[in-house]
């Protein structure tokens, strides 16, 4: 059974800068071959796919975080991450970590992702 468990989430200013960071546990191999992806969700809202990673490296984004908003990963350390530069108010939400057991990604929808999620990291950025 794979667990994820996101960290790095905290409180900070429009404009500032947070490291999302999601480690995999039972199975080695989870982000080497997997399709890894961080997605969000705000009071109120549904939840939303921030940005997906295949097991190529190939990546992809929601048009609200492009360019500001890089995820990665470290194949070694079985991890994810999500570099988040820019940030704004709306950007406040809980995020989410996913593995989707596919080489590649079917997309960035949360529906695509059915295998395992992480317990979420709180974002909240103040104006």
């Amino acid at each position: 059974q794979v667990q994820l468990v996101e960290s790095g989430g905290g409180s900070v200013q429009a404009g500032g800068s947070l490291r999302l960071s999601c480690a995999a546990f039972g199975y080695t191999y989870t982000v080497s071959a997997a399709c890894m992806g961080w997605f969000r969700q705000a009071p109120g809202k549904e939840r939303e796919g921030v940005a997906a990673i295949d097991s190529n490296g190939n990546t992809a984004y929601a048009d609200s975080v492009k360019g500001r908003f890089t995820i990665s990963k470290d194949n070694a350390k079985n991890s994810l991450y999500l570099q988040m530069n820019s940030l704004k108010p709306e950007d406040t939400a809980m995020y989410y970590c996913a593995a989707e057991l596919l080489s590649q990604c079917p997309s960035i929808r949360p529906s695509s992702f059915s295998n395992y999620w992480g317990q979420g990291t709180q974002v909240t950025v103040s104006s």
